[in-house]
């Protein structure tokens, strides 16, 4: 929540209401037709083989829109894990499950501030301020920071994501002492920013680490310890699909899901 927001008085709480009228009706649907997804913004036109689609300014989910070819498509609304599907990609997103574990570990909420490093394709990002929280994130990669702000506009969360183009490690100083509900972090120094996290979380604030790899993540976690940090904890995100057929039930015989490690912990 920004601090525009938080103003009391019911001429706020009503303008509040209107504003979050508009900012939702600025969040692209998703078209579906069989297995094709398309993520258009109200009043586009959008070509497609089956003929021009013209979306309107007022469309809401569960409308069909026809083609001037009069093929049909159904409208529903864009959710979290749409993000991941149809953002723009500059490398490999956090997963939706690990997102859940993220938000579900530190419980994000409406009205937290959370500082995020990592952005790459900004699907984290968008998540958390989707579940209500204003986002200040870092991208080292000027264009990769770039499409992020893109994506943050497709997904309707421009308006609380602040996608800030740098290295994070030298920003610290710059960041306002707990000023920050949580910390999430997806890169290869993220034990130099857990090393200041007392000195940025707020009291009881979480702290996550994501990373593909066991040495970064051992780092990661002995550094939470020596930073008096609490209830710090490590998971390997795996998951497998179960396969359904005549001779019986088992899971799949496919590569085992493995994505990566989830570090958590707690300021006190």
């Amino acid at each position: 929540m920004t601090e525009h927001d938080s103003d009391g008085g019911s001429d706020a709480d009503s303008g509040t209401d209107e504003d979050a009228e508009t900012a939702a009706d600025r969040v692209p649907v998703l078209l579906v037709r069989g297995d094709r997804e398309y993520l258009v913004e109200p009043g586009a036109e959008m070509g497609t083989d089956l003929g021009v689609l013209e979306v309107p300014e007022d469309v809401q989910p569960g409308d069909t829109l026809e083609t001037h070819l009069g093929d049909e498509f159904h409208v529903r609304r864009l959710r979290g894990p749409d993000l991941f599907h149809h953002f723009e990609r500059t490398g490999a997103p956090m997963v939706p499950r690990d997102i859940g574990l993220v938000i579900g570990e530190t419980g994000i909420a409406r009205g937290d501030r959370v500082l995020d490093a990592g952005t790459g394709t900004g699907v984290l990002a968008a998540s958390m301020a989707r579940a209500g929280a204003d986002v200040v994130t870092y991208e080292q990669d000027p264009d990769f920071a770039d499409v992020a702000r893109e994506n943050m506009a497709l997904g309707g969360v421009d308006d609380v994501v602040d996608v800030r183009t740098g290295d994070v490690c030298e920003e610290l100083e710059t960041l306002e002492s707990s000023s920050f509900d949580v910390i999430t972090l997806d890169t290869a120094d993220a034990a130099d920013v857990v090393a200041h996290a007392p000195e940025l979380l707020v009291d009881g604030g979480f702290v996550a680490v994501y990373s593909p790899f066991i040495e970064s993540t051992r780092e990661v976690a002995e550094t939470a310890r020596e930073a008096d940090l609490a209830n710090v904890r490590t998971r390997e995100t795996i998951q497998r699909e179960m396969e359904f057929d005549d001779r019986g039930s088992r899971p799949s015989t496919a590569p085992v899901g493995h994505t990566g490690y989830l570090t958590f912990a707690r300021n006190e």
